[in-house]
């Protein structure tokens, strides 16, 4: 396996001209984010500060909550920006480069979604696959497919290991359910550390879809099924197996 960082570039570039670029480079095993702790952050950064009511850290081990910290250059240079300022965002990985006219809320929510992912939040480690193989910009029946099929994925690595994988689903909205704390901590986290509310509205966004997972996955799966009708038919033209005599 590679020791070399996995780079996702993130350009905004606003209307007037300007832009701002935002480099990342994952460790390419842990898929954790590899930067440098300011030497003073910020104190809405502290771990007390609107700690997730679930958080397993004490101040003693981890004294900054490691998703906010992963947010501090985003907000330096973003928080300026208005909900619904347009922009223009180009997002490039070694795979494609990706480039959208959109809102200033929606372009920060999915770096800021990115960045949460691969903080070492243990409540987040569930979407660093799907940050590995990150679809920036992802529409909401998108976001479903990935975030299902990384689930089931899971589950054939987990047979081995469990007699019974989870193929209701159940873990998948456990992991949402829990997605909803830390993103309603991180929401008091900004409302005290920004100036606009692009930051702000962009993890409200994120909440959403957060908070409808549970309830739209069931819909939606069920509206994926035909496009899944090859692999139902195989299976039903299999003959069956051997039976004891």
């Amino acid at each position: 396996m590679t020791t070399e960082p996995l780079h996702i570039t993130y350009a905004f570039t606003m209307e007037d001209g300007s832009c701002e670029r935002f480099e990342l480079a994952l460790d390419p095993v842990t898929l954790t984010l590899r930067n440098q702790l300011l030497p003073s952050p910020p104190r809405w950064t502290a771990l007390s500060f609107h700690q997730c009511q679930h958080c397993p850290y004490t101040e003693a081990e981890q004294p900054f909550c490691p998703a906010a910290i992963n947010l501090i250059p985003l907000l330096q240079r973003l928080d300026h920006l208005a909900s619904y300022d347009r922009m223009t965002i180009e997002v490039v990985t070694a795979e494609r480069c990706v480039t959208q006219k959109t809102t200033a809320q929606r372009g920060i929510g999915s770096l800021m979604g990115l960045l949460i992912a691969i903080s070492h939040c243990p409540h987040t480690h569930f979407f660093k696959p799907m940050a590995r193989f990150h679809l920036p910009l992802a529409t909401e029946d998108e976001t479903i497919y990935r975030a299902t099929a990384n689930f089931m994925l899971a589950q054939y690595f987990r047979k081995g290991d469990t007699p019974v994988p989870d193929f209701s689903l159940e873990g998948l909205n456990t992991i949402y359910r829990n997605m909803q704390i830390v993103n309603r901590a991180m929401a008091e986290r900004l409302r005290a550390a920004s100036e606009g509310d692009s930051s702000i509205n962009a993890i409200i966004l994120l909440d959403m879809y957060a908070k409808t997972m549970p309830y739209v996955i069931r819909r939606e799966l069920k509206e994926l099924r035909p496009f899944f009708a090859p692999y139902l038919e195989a299976a039903s033209r299999q003959p069956p197996g051997p039976t004891d005599t």
